[in-house]
């Protein structure tokens, strides 16, 4: 069964193009009239609740970094939504769509009441920031072992996050995911088993992209499953730019920050920024880029 959570879609009244630099998604028509394929970029990034290597939170630092991505769909990990003073208790998620003139949508993997009466609840999860409309979101349960929990044990919880994205008129059912850091595999591996089991589910047939820090490099065995459903981007593309690892962002010894799509997506090109700046200072954790082009699908009926 698919447990989910139906959330809110958040539409930033900015002007994307001129907060955030155009759209690199772009769709070709035949002579027949028919929509071609989609090329677009995808990125994934851990951004540590706004705060950069050593610990300091600069949202505007965050900002700059995801806009240097230049990508059509960014998901994010480690977003803080009112959570605490390691971001001055602010709404990071809306404040970067609002700055960079983006679609949000937010996931909580926690969702706790607040340190004070009336004051907004604390939350904590993954989001997507899209240059186009964001027309459906949906939060799914996996597998967590809380870090709230003083005694946790595995159990079903929110923040598996699925964004359906319309470009051009081509529908992608986007997932931000955060996996379990712990050495231990045993919650990953049910991790990846709700995963699969819930893109399998989707009725619609449209592509599949995922976005995530999965805490594990890909060629780990409990990632096996994941990727016998979906192809790891920076594998598949015919060009790749920087060295790989993505973490820690100073120097990264481990690629555990992945862009995954599904087997009808080709893969153009894969980028791990390597400079010095704000994709690497803004976070502990670098970011993934992926350029694919999707072929044209329309929503079944």
């Amino acid at each position: 069964m698919r447990r989910t959570h139906h959330l809110a879609v958040t539409a930033v009244a900015l002007v994307a193009a001129l907060a955030a630099g155009p759209s690199h998604a772009t769709a070709g028509t035949s002579p027949s009239g028919t929509t071609g394929p989609v090329t677009a970029r995808f990125a994934t990034y851990n951004v540590h609740a706004g705060a950069g290597e050593h610990g300091r939170f600069d949202l505007d630092r965050t900002a700059a970094a995801i806009r240097s991505l230049r990508a059509d769909v960014v998901g994010l990990q480690e977003a803080d939504v009112h959570w605490g003073s390691r971001s001055e208790w602010r709404d990071t998620v809306r404040e970067l769509g609002r700055r960079l003139g983006l679609h949000v949508g937010f996931a909580p993997i926690y969702d706790l009441d607040p340190t004070t009466p009336g004051a907004p609840r604390r939350q904590f999860g993954v989001a997507v920031l899209s240059r186009h409309p964001v027309t459906e979101l949906r939060n799914h349960e996996i597998t967590r072992l809380s870090t709230q929990d003083p005694d946790p044990v595995p159990a079903p919880a929110p923040g598996f996050l699925e964004a359906t994205v319309s470009l051009h008129g081509t529908p992608v059912h986007v997932y931000v995911t955060h996996l379990d850091y712990r050495a231990d595999p045993s919650v990953r591996t049910a991790q990846v088993a709700d995963t699969v089991r819930i893109l399998a589910q989707d009725p619609s047939g449209a592509h599949q992209v995922l976005l995530g820090d999965l805490n594990a490099e890909p060629t780990s065995p409990e990632l096996a499953p994941l990727f016998d459903a979906l192809q790891d981007t920076w594998s598949a593309a015919r060009v790749r730019s920087g060295a790989g690892p993505t973490y820690p962002a100073a120097v990264p010894t481990v690629r555990i920050d992945v862009v995954a799509v599904d087997p009808r997506v080709r893969v153009l090109r894969a980028e791990v920024p390597q400079r010095p700046g704000p994709g690497l200072s803004a976070s502990d954790h670098r970011p993934v880029v992926a350029t694919v082009q999707l072929p044209h699908h329309r929503r079944n009926r």
